[in-house]
């Protein structure tokens, strides 16, 4: 075999195979077998992207070294998606997710729900800088009520979705929103502010179709007012109830408010979480362990709170962890034999107006959340790479920073072999894996994390809300 020189970009046909191959193997794992599970799809990525790099001059240890480190980058995620995994076990043994369940059953009108999810979603994720810990907390409890209301769970976690993934957008104390501005070398609240025009409107948006839907509902019947009730019910009769079992949220949120570590302040949820448990509903240190590592489990004759409650622990969320080590792996791949530099290269040489720059930068950043799986590399990669066409053309990087945290932050969790919506689909108990393929139409139902790219591609083609270098500096 010919060596070639490991510095020179592979062609634009070479560097496209590894992903086309991807998703066509995808699609048919998806379409023709019904099978959602996109872990060998993505594995034999990975090894197509080695073939040809080799056939390139690559040897094993450069592709190698690639992939992890990659993955060596999403440590800190794998690490919350644990503690995540653990929180939610052990909040449904204390009877803090059951009571927050029968809070809204009893507070909450099946009218306003889904837009009143929305909000909530968006405020608690706003304080916390999590999508991914609202998703599993909050999110988890919502899809609990809109159970006893009878509302399918594709349109709750759509709702859920929306306002959980715009906190994270604007929170000073997502990861991703410091990433961004971090990356590309503009000021962290000149960022938020500059992604206000394209936000805003889409979650007024996105709050007048959830309340239009919810108020056509009208009503609730007697059957299922009379299965609301069963519910509490038996909440009540597995469950001491009080104001105690909101200590362990408070405290996350305290711990959120006064800017601990992420870690840290999770697990601080964990353990008080373990200590109500154990003096507010009698359970046992080994419990706690097992719940903790595999799951609450419970019988209490109703079938729709038992499949809501058991659930939860560090095994519940293997399938997302494995999930995202192999497609970070194929990024890892891709963007080290220098596929993701190709495409974005060919991108490049075709944005001459703003409208295309801006399309390119935001539509790059989607794509490599569709190729990778991952929205820290969606973000990072664009932003590394589209800096200097930005500031030759003398726009703004605010323009190039919002593009990406909505290609990236945004598209994250419509893209169910992504990182964030692996956690969405587990967390809420979609049921992907177990072929229940209908519950994916939380994506077009999650209508703030697509509107406001459109409109952000609206403002580029009228030139709207476009920020000069000049009146950045």
């Amino acid at each position: 075999m010919t060596k070639i020189d490991k510095t020179s970009k592979p062609s634009l046909a070479m560097a496209i195979a590894p992903i086309a191959i991807t998703l066509c193997i995808l699609a048919i794992q998806l379409f023709v077998f019904n099978d959602f599970t996109p872990h060998i799809p993505l594995i034999v990525g990975i090894s197509v992207t080695a073939f040809l790099a080799w056939f390139r001059g690559y040897r094993w240890h450069d592709i190698e070294d690639g992939i992890l480190h990659t993955v060596r980058l999403a440590m800190q995620s794998l690490a919350i998606l644990m503690l995540v995994g653990m929180i939610v076990g052990i909040w449904i043994a204390s009877g803090t997710v059951p009571l927050l369940i029968q809070y809204g059953l009893t507070m909450l009108n099946p009218q306003i729900f889904l837009a009143a999810s929305m909000v909530l979603c968006s405020i608690v994720s706003l304080s916390l800088g999590t999508s991914w810990g609202t998703v599993s907390t909050v999110g988890l409890a919502l899809v609990g009520i809109g159970a006893g209301f009878d509302i399918p769970i594709y349109w709750t976690a759509g709702a859920v979705v929306s306002g959980a993934f715009f906190g994270d957008k604007m929170s000073p104390l997502s990861d991703t929103t410091n990433l961004a501005p971090a990356v590309i070398g503009v000021d962290l609240f000149q960022h938020i502010k500059n992604m206000l025009p394209t936000t805003v409107p889409a979650m007024l948006i996105a709050f007048g179709i959830y309340l239009f839907v919810g108020l056509n509902n009208g009503p609730l019947g007697e059957d299922a007012l009379s299965q609301i009730h069963l519910i509490n019910t038996n909440i009540e009769a597995n469950f001491n109830l009080s104001a105690w079992l909101l200590i362990p949220p408070f405290l996350v949120l305290a711990c959120s408010f006064f800017k601990l570590p992420t870690l840290p302040s999770l697990f601080a949820g964990v353990v008080s979480g373990a200590v109500i448990a154990h003096f507010m509903q009698d359970v046992s240190l080994h419990e706690l362990f097992q719940y903790a590592q595999s799951g609450y489990q419970i019988q209490t004759g109703v079938s729709e709170l038992d499949s809501l409650l058991a659930r939860g622990g560090i095994q519940s969320m293997a399938w997302v962890i494995t999930l995202i080590m192999i497609s970070l792996g194929f990024g890892g791949a891709l963007e080290r034999t220098r596929c993701l530099e190709t495409i974005v290269e060919v991108i490049l040489s075709k944005s001459c107006s703003f409208f295309r720059l801006q399309a390119s930068a935001l539509g790059t950043s989607v794509a490599t959340n569709l190729v990778a799986g991952d929205p820290y590399l969606s973000i990072s990669l664009p932003g590394r790479m589209f800096v200097p066409v930005y500031e030759a053309k003398g726009y703004s990087k605010l323009n190039l920073s919002r593009a990406v945290e909505e290609g990236g932050t945004l598209i994250s969790p419509l893209v169910p072999w992504n990182a964030g919506g692996a956690v969405v689909i587990s967390a809420l108990g979609l049921g992907i894996a177990e072929g229940n393929i209908e519950n994916l139409l939380y994506i077009p139902l999650a209508f703030a994390c697509w509107i406001s790219p459109v409109i952000s591609l609206i403002y580029a083609s009228t030139e709207r809300f476009v920020m000069r270098e000049a009146s950045y500096s």
